[in-house]
């Protein structure tokens, strides 16, 4: 089997390809690199294929040399905070580059399996009363990331109504060793490593802790794209989540305590996003049902886990090269 990864140098990427050579060691892992070195941070095993999601010629070049049996669309802007600074460039990438691929799939690998991962965020505010969200709650995108990967969906399906064996994957927050230090509980990891390292006082900036996300282990989220990619698997659209909320301000708590520091936690007017959902809790019968997937990682893992790599990176940082 040849499974071809838009983003396989990211975050969500790299767990990707640890759950596939761990599942199957002696089939083929391909990803889709944008050109100028970041081919070099595609994970050990992975072949590159060299083309910018902008560049549609090049993407359907690329998809006619992997001849994929399987497509993981991971590649994107995403950032909620970012598409707010720069709401073009979201859109640009997030559904051009994506209308690209889907096209070339079309022309060069119309019997492969795709799965496009979306995001919670295309579900907008939903009233408590229909939490835990499912898949068939209408969609009140309230930023233009959310735009962006709604717009992505329907492009999907379009080329699903072509004949494409699409699945749309609304994935929940997700979170573990990896993650970009942009996001909440990244740069909250990264403040106590500095503070246990004495590098800043013993402060941590915060934005919104009122908050109710559905957080999923990172390593989870990867088992369950390789599930939905699984020949024989159902197509669809699927929530990938755990089923239970946890307000922000607990999220911090925990990483307190797992730093076993004493902190004073201050509000950074500047990290509080212009239309932030209040609550977001998805319902994932529906994949549970398809595939069998559940998370298995508790979430203290994922932040004790989370909390280590922030250590790690910040030595990495500070040794002589």
């Amino acid at each position: 089997m040849r499974l071809l990864v838009t983003g396989l140098g990211g975050f969500v990427g790299a767990h990707v390809a640890d759950a596939w050579r761990a599942s199957r060691p002696d089939a083929v892992l391909l990803g889709l690199a944008r050109p100028h070195g970041t081919a070099e941070r595609l994970p050990p095993g992975a072949r590159a294929l060299i083309a910018d999601l902008d560049d549609a010629a090049a993407v359907r070049a690329a998809v006619a040399e992997a001849r994929p049996d399987a497509v993981l669309h991971l590649a994107g802007q995403s950032s909620v905070h970012q598409s707010w600074s720069d709401p073009g460039a979201t859109l640009r990438t997030n559904v051009l580059g994506a209308s690209h691929l889907l096209e070339a799939i079309q022309a060069e690998a119309p019997r492969a399996r795709l799965v496009v991962v979306g995001s919670a965020e295309e579900y907008g505010a939903v009233p408590a009363e229909r939490q835990p969200i499912r898949e068939d709650e209408p969609l009140r995108p309230r930023s233009p990331y959310a735009v962006s990967k709604a717009a992505q969906g329907l492009l999907a399906l379009q080329h699903a109504a072509a004949g494409l064996a699409v699945t749309l994957c609304r994935v929940f927050p997700h979170t573990g060793p990896g993650r970009g230090e942009a996001f909440a509980e990244s740069s909250w990891a990264r403040q106590l490593a500095e503070i246990e390292a004495g590098l800043r006082p013993s402060v941590i900036e915060v934005g919104n802790l009122e908050a109710v996300r559905d957080f999923t282990d990172v390593r989870d989220v990867a088992a369950a794209y390789l599930a939905l990619l699984a020949p024989g698997a159902p197509t669809g659209t699927f929530n990938v989540c755990s089923g239970h909320g946890v307000a922000m301000r607990e999220v911090l708590d925990r990483l307190v305590r797992l730093s076993r520091l004493e902190v004073e936690v201050r509000v950074d007017r500047e990290r509080l996003r212009p239309s932030d959902v209040p609550c977001l809790i998805g319902d994932p019968a529906r994949l549970r049902a398809a595939t069998g997937w559940v998370p298995r990682l508790p979430l203290d893992r994922t932040l004790g886990d989370l909390l280590d790599d922030a250590r790690v990176r910040l030595r990495e940082r500070r040794e002589p090269r």
